[in-house]
């Protein structure tokens, strides 16, 4: 039987599954953990299954040596030291595919809600405002015949993009790896994030978070994006210079944006906070029951095999000698 530390409770019925077979410690509510603290709760545990806002370093690896595994609740591991893991004999798991339907339709709720200002409307609705229709009133942004630009072609992107054909909009996109198929249903690929940006009307972020992504969407580029254009994010904060875009929406450069996660998440900018043309949610990409379980189901089967001596169904980082 194994020890195995989780830093958050998880949907669904996978811990308690786990439960029957492994110890099983379940970390109240609290703040994130980092360094010696998320050291100190892992312990002598076998296995980690934790969230995307703990920090997984190379210190905690040196200080839990029966850490064999950590199973993080997510797609984007950019919270792990990958190759502190991978020398330190640790395997990292993910859990993709799983929320790739939840999230890119929520990427066109944001696109939906801000285009079409329904947010707004629903505000405007609740205090009183609506005093009956008029043919001037609240006019938005229809999107038959526009293009959107996906940056990021992966599962969720390849996603957003199906969908897109159902509004009427041809897609174009940038990413490391070119999509034929979606090239073959008249998807144009574009190798240049700068040579895309002036030709769309609606950029949507679907990519990982990576020293080279960090920023990626600064200043320079979003005044790239023609003017009246809209941003939304689904992918990581700090992908976007929040002070830039601030800056991008008070000149008037942008329609608007739509963002689920932030630069210093859980921190909101605070030029974002006020303004009528941004959409915020608080992180909701997977956050249907059926997808959050299904995460919780896929990092447990992660710990399993790995602590049976198997190779883990969605390994991110294969170690060089698994520890034992």
């Amino acid at each position: 039987m194994g020890e195995v530390a989780v830093t958050a409770a998880l949907p669904g019925r996978a811990l308690s599954l786990l439960a029957d077979q492994h110890h099983v410690r379940v970390r109240p509510p609290g703040a994130p953990l980092a360094g010696r603290e998320l050291a100190a709760f892992v312990g002598d545990a076998d296995a980690l299954i934790c969230l995307l806002a703990d920090r997984v370093t190379a210190e905690l690896f040196a200080l839990c040596p029966r850490l064999k595994v950590v199973a993080d609740y997510a797609v984007g591991v950019n919270n792990v030291d990958l190759e502190a893991a991978r020398t330190s004999g640790v395997w990292v798991t993910n859990t993709p595919d799983v929320l790739t339907a939840a999230t890119a339709d929520l990427a066109w709720a944001l696109i939906l809600a801000v285009t079409r200002r329904v947010v707004e409307g629903d505000r405007l609705v609740r205090a009183g405002g609506f005093k009956g229709w008029r043919p001037d009133f609240m006019l938005g942004t229809g999107l038959q015949g526009k293009a959107p630009g996906i940056v990021g072609m992966g599962r969720i992107g390849r996603a957003v993009a199906r969908r897109a054909d159902g509004f009427g909009m041809r897609v174009s996109y940038t990413s490391l790896e070119r999509a034929p198929p979606f090239e073959a249903m008249g998807a144009e690929y574009v190798a240049d994030l700068d040579a895309l940006l002036p030709e769309v009307d609606v950029l949507s972020l679907h990519c990982p978070l990576t020293p080279k992504t960090r920023h990626l969407i600064d200043a320079r580029r979003l005044h790239l994006l023609p003017r009246g254009a809209f941003l939304v994010n689904t992918s990581r904060g700090e992908v976007v210079d929040e002070a830039a875009l601030v800056a991008a929406l008070e000149d008037g450069h942008l329609g608007g944006a739509g963002l689920d996660v932030y630069e210093r998440e859980p921190e909101v900018h605070p030029g974002l906070v006020g303004r009528s043309n941004v959409v915020l949610l608080p992180h909701l990409g997977s956050a249907t029951t059926d997808t959050r379980a299904a995460m919780a189901d896929l990092a447990v089967e992660n710990v399993r095999a790995v602590l049976a001596g198997s190779v883990p169904p969605t390994p991110v980082v294969t170690p060089v000698v698994p520890r034992r």
